[in-house]
C-alpha cells in the first residue's frame, strides 16, 4: 500500500480510525493523509422552533470563521506530531459535502485503503438519513475498513469473508489476500444460508471449495451458516467464532436499485460491533 486515506470528523469514532490507520502505516506503507470536510451553511438557517432567520448571517459568518481557524490549528498540530514519522504524513481540508469531498479525494489521493469512523445506524434513522459512511462504502473504489471502537491491527487474528461464493470479481479477491497478510490473521469463509435463499449444504461447500482451489487462498477454515437472515447470520457467525473483522464485498448500486434491493455489506457496517472491511465489487 502507497496511501491510507482517513476521513476524520474529530469525533471519537474518527479518532479510532485515525490511530488504527497510524499503526497500520507504519510498516505497511509511504503516505497517511487526514481529511477533513467543513460543511458550509445552507442559504437560511432556522432555529429549533423552524422560523427562518432565527440566526443572522453576520453570526453565521463569524461562527464559520472561528471554526476554519479553529480546525487549520488542529491540523498544523497533527503535522507538527507526525512530521518524524516512518509515513509521510499530510492532512488537508475542504469545503462542501462531505461523501463527494472524500469521493473525490480517494481518486486525487489515488488512495489503497479508506479507514473512517462509523456510528452505525438502524432502523428509521438509516433510511431517513443514511450515512457518508455508507455511501463511502457503497461506491468507494478502493477496500474500506469501517471502525466503531478502539482496536488495533495487531489484534485481529480472526478475518470472516462472508460471500454467497458464485461471482466474486477478482480484484475484491486480490485485495483481500493482501489485506490477510499485511495485517497477519487467519481467513475464515462462511455462506450463509437462509430460508428465502436456501441451498443445500454439499453444494455451498463445493462452491467454497472451488472459489479457494481458483484463487490459491489459504484458509483456516469453511463453513456454511443457517440464520433467519444473512445480515443476522455473518455477525452471528463472526461472534460464534470470535472473529476480530469482518470482510464483505459490496454491490456498489445506487439510486432506485438499491433501495429495492438494499445492501448487505451496508446493513453489516452499521450494525457490526467489529470492524468491518468492504470493496466494491463493480
Amino acid at each position: 500500500m502507497k496511501t491510507i486515506l482517513v476521513p476524520y470528523d474529530f469525533s471519537k469514532e474518527a479518532e479510532y480510525a485515525f490511530k488504527f490507520a497510524q499503526e497500520l502505516a507504519k510498516n505497511t506503507t509511504k503516505k497517511l493523509k487526514l481529511f477533513h470536510v467543513i460543511e458550509l451553511p445552507g442559504p437560511q438557517s432556522f432555529s429549533s422552533m423552524g422560523e427562518a432567520g432565527a440566526f443572522n448571517n453576520d453570526a453565521q459568518q463569524i461562527f464559520m470563521v472561528e471554526l476554519v481557524e479553529k480546525r487549520k490549528k488542529q491540523m498544523a498540530d497533527l503535522n507538527a506530531k507526525f512530521k518524524d514519522s516512518p509515513f509521510t504524513f499530510e492532512s488537508k481540508i475542504v469545503f462542501g459535502n462531505p461523501f463527494a469531498g472524500i469521493s473525490k479525494e480517494i481518486a486525487d489521493a489515488d488512495a489503497d485503503l479508506v479507514v473512517m469512523g462509523s456510528k452505525g445506524s438502524s432502523g428509521l434513522e438509516e433510511v431517513l438519513i443514511g450515512s457518508n459512511t455508507e455511501k463511502v462504502v457503497r461506491n468507494a473504489t478502493c477496500p474500506v475498513i469501517t471502525v466503531k471502537n478502539e482496536i488495533h491491527p495487531k489484534d485481529i487474528k480472526k478475518v470472516v469473508f462472508a460471500s454467497d461464493f458464485d461471482s466474486v470479481p477478482d480484484k475484491v479477491v486480490d485485495k483481500l489476500k493482501k489485506a490477510s497478510i499485511v495485517i497477519d490473521a487467519e481467513l475464515h469463509l462462511v455462506k450463509i444460508n437462509t430460508p428465502s435463499m436456501f441451498e443445500n449444504t454439499r453444494t455451498s461447500k463445493q462452491k467454497i471449495k472451488d472459489f479457494v482451489d481458483k484463487h490459491g487462498l489459504k484458509v483456516a477454515s469453511m463453513d456454511v451458516y443457517n440464520s433467519s437472515s444473512e445480515e443476522e447470520g455473518i455477525i452471528e457467525y463472526a461472534d460464534d467464532i470470535n472473529a476480530d473483522m469482518i470482510a464483505m464485498a459490496t454491490h456498489g448500486r445506487t439510486g432506485f436499485l438499491h433501495l429495492l434491493s438494499g445492501s448487505i455489506a451496508e446493513d453489516v457496517v452499521n450494525a457490526a460491533k467489529r470492524p468491518v472491511w468492504t470493496m466494491k465489487s463493480k
